[in-house]
């Protein structure tokens, strides 16, 4: 799946899909896609991601209070 960074619009694949839809996960693992060469895995935080369409990620994803409060 993809992503992009809220920061600078990069896009963003994410290697393992379990902590992004684990609202208790405040990151994940993935790769940018910059350049020809392929990236290192790094940590990324949720709270800065969004989709390639710029929508916000769905809150049940990041809050682990959803839908009680």
């Amino acid at each position: 799946m993809f992503l992009k960074t809220k920061q600078d619009g990069s896009l963003l694949e994410v290697v393992n899909l379990a902590p992004l839809f684990d609202p208790f996960a405040k990151q994940l693992e993935g790769r940018l896609h910059a350049g020809e060469e392929l990236q290192e895995l790094e940590l990324f935080d949720k709270a800065d991601l969004q989709f390639p369409s710029g929508e916000p990620l769905p809150r049940c994803w990041w809050d682990p209070a959803y839908p009680h409060n």
